[in-house]
């Protein structure tokens, strides 16, 4: 009678060890969360500035003092900002493989952060200025 052979390991189990794919599941939905809220946003916002193509600046401010059209800019703010940084962070974890990995890693997130605060209060100021 032949010897009962021990059950192949599964992936999972044969992968122990070489570290965990779980930290990246997270950035990944979040990448793509942020690509279908842009699809959307950014058709609004082109086909509001065509929409505004002959208008001045009063127009412009007058528009965007509005509450819809100033939380939609936010929000596309928000959604480009945090994707970009997202985007950034994945090409440097695969192709920078020196010790500038780390600090570009930590630039590009507070720049990405930076702008989009900028941004924001650039398009809250216009929006309550009046």
């Amino acid at each position: 009678m032949p010897e009962p052979r021990e059950p192949t390991p599964s992936i999972a189990a044969r992968a122990r060890g070489l570290g965990s794919a779980r930290r990246g599941t997270g950035a990944w939905r979040a990448e793509r969360v942020t690509a279908v809220a842009l699809v959307p946003l950014t058709l609004w916002l082109v086909a509001s500035l065509v929409a505004l193509g002959g208008a001045d600046r009063a127009a412009f401010v007058a528009w965007l003092g509005r509450p819809l059209p100033a939380l939609l800019v936010i929000l596309l703010l928000l959604a480009a900002f945090r994707h970009t940084g997202l985007g950034l962070q994945v090409v440097i974890e695969d192709y920078v493989h020196s010790a500038a990995k780390i600090p570009l890693l930590i630039t590009t997130y507070l720049l990405c952060f930076a702008i989009c605060v900028v941004g924001v209060l650039a398009t809250l100021s216009v929006a309550f200025r009046r």
